[in-house]
């Protein structure tokens, strides 16, 4: 990787939306907590959600990944509450397309996920950008499971 491939990808941008991830308390009493690993680099991801009338009413957050993966959480943070499990797993699947299927940039309020398209050249930080969304889902699963929605 070239400094100036380094340069695009980790843009002012990535790099402030690293430095002010939203939610980042965990709950104290979540429906379900979801801890996510991406083996590669080690990134870490632990999430909590609380659901009422079947909408994420709160949600907390615990990350521990690259500015790619903490800009990934940021942008999540700031669009997940008062979402649905089918909305988030909608932007989970596109944020993936996106990355490895140069598919389109997710829909709102998850739009703001456009600002890790540099990413889509370096494999490698795909599962750190993913890990959010990710163990969100997996959460809103267990919940539903739980029957808290």
């Amino acid at each position: 990787m070239s400094e100036s491939d380094l340069i695009k990808l980790y843009s002012n941008r990535i790099l402030a939306l690293a430095a002010e991830i939203p939610h980042q308390e965990r709950l104290a009493d979540p429906d379900a907590t979801v801890r996510k690993r991406a083996p590669l680099c080690g990134s870490t991801v632990t999430v909590d959600v609380a659901l009422k009338d079947g909408k994420i009413d709160r949600f907390g957050q615990e990350v521990r990944a690259c500015a790619l993966g903490q800009a990934s959480a940021s942008v999540v943070g700031a669009a997940v509450l008062g979402r649905t499990k089918p909305e988030v797993l909608a932007a989970r699947d596109q944020l993936r397309a996106m990355l490895k299927d140069e598919g389109p940039v997710p829909e709102a309020p998850f739009d703001g996920l456009e600002v890790l398209l540099p990413a889509r050249e370096y494999k490698n930080r795909h599962a750190s950008i993913l890990l959010t969304l990710e163990a969100l889902s997996e959460a809103l699963e267990q919940a539903a499971e739980s029957d808290c929605a």
